[in-house]
């Protein structure tokens, strides 16, 4: 079921007492005031901030189970691989998936015992999934945008006994829904659209599995991986305008994507929303929205740097999901991508404004 941004926006001000602000209060401490018993009362802010605990059923709200949040998106993934993970596991992980997961994996869950198997998205199922304790997808892939079928693949894993984490970072709860589709755990990076002005660094888990989140919540209590108030503030205030700016930006992205299949200086686009992209049929089952981020390859590096750097409505930075267009080379970063491949993640300009800026750019080329 989707959920009712409506109704999340009103969360707090329906359970407020006459006087009390209608803006979520920053807590911005780290110890309470505790006289005698201390049942039932906050203790410690690495375990108890009434911020981040507002953030959580918001979040919650917005996913449809219980939900934690951490200070990275990071932070997030590697909490739900800890609480699912042990030595002699086996884990399944995209190998064109977001690189730090691989980095993870490789450099220290390999390390305490965990066999690491990496498939690319586009054949992520052959072979089945019999002898894997955890299996990580992405879909849409990061950056190649590339889906899978999640009903068919939580089934499968269930099936063979394992467990399935979805990161949903690239479509968010408005876009597309893994745990109503059989995925037992998500994970996402709220610095991405979920907070969507690029001032934090956040990430949440949410399941619908008890189990797995008293592991998840006993692995932040005692990592200390824990969000700051602030981050927590900031992206509560972000999540009230996510509805807007989300429908924007998916809605412009839909525009640029047909206008730059045609251009002339476009090698290759890949955006869900095309009917030609080889995503679109799972995409128009399994999402509500086509998302924001597209890609593109054009003739050659150099030109890919030009285009990037040239456009004064392109930042040419890292990350996506921001209020303001950006653009970069994922090569530049270690991913299997040709070198003139471009990940284009759309703010919130006008369009037409935004859409006459590439054109001028690509033009130059």
């Amino acid at each position: 079921m989707a959920p009712k941004t409506g109704e999340m926006l009103h969360l707090r001000g329906n359970a407020l007492n006459a006087g009390e602000p209608v803006t979520l209060p920053l807590t911005q401490s780290s110890m309470y005031h505790l006289p005698g018993v201390t049942d039932g009362l906050p203790t410690y802010g690495r375990v108890d901030n009434p911020t981040w605990e507002h953030l959580e059923h918001v979040l919650a709200h917005l996913e449809g189970a219980p939900c934690l949040t951490f200070p990275s998106g990071m932070g997030a993934i590697s909490a739900a691989l800890f609480a699912t993970l042990k030595a002699g596991s086996h884990l399944l992980i995209p190998s064109d998936g977001y690189y730090v997961t691989r980095v993870l994996a490789d450099q220290f869950l390999s390390g305490l015992g965990v066999t690491v198997t990496e498939r690319p998205t586009a054949t992520f199922t052959e072979g089945g999934f019999d002898g894997f304790d955890v299996v990580f997808v992405e879909s849409p892939s990061n950056p190649g945008l590339d889906m899978l079928d999640l009903p068919t693949i939580a089934t499968a894993v269930r099936v063979a006994g394992g467990i399935t984490i979805a990161d949903n970072t690239t479509l968010t709860p408005l876009g597309q829904r893994p745990l109503d589709m059989g995925i037992d755990v998500v994970v996402a990076s709220d610095t991405k659209a979920m907070g969507g002005h690029s001032d934090l660094l956040m990430g949440h888990v949410a399941s619908r599995n008890a189990q797995i989140m008293e592991r998840v919540v006993e692995w932040r209590r005692v990592s200390g991986a824990i969000p700051g108030p602030h981050e927590a503030w900031l992206l509560h205030r972000g999540l009230e305008t996510l509805d807007v700016r989300f429908d924007r930006m998916c809605s412009s992205a839909q525009v640029l994507a047909e206008r730059l299949a045609v251009h002339s200086s476009v090698r290759q686009i890949r955006y869900p929303g095309l009917p030609s992209d080889p995503s679109h049929a799972l995409a128009t089952a399994q999402t509500s929205r086509f998302g924001f981020l597209l890609s593109i390859t054009l003739e050659t590096e150099a030109k890919a740097e030009a285009f990037i750097n040239a456009c004064p409505m392109l930042r040419p930075a890292t990350s996506f999901g921001g209020v303001h267009s950006s653009a970069e080379r994922r090569a530049r970063w270690g991913d299997d991508v040709d070198p003139a491949f471009i990940r284009l993640s759309v703010g919130c300009e006008p369009v037409e404004e935004l859409w006459q800026a590439i054109e001028i750019s690509l033009n130059a080329l």
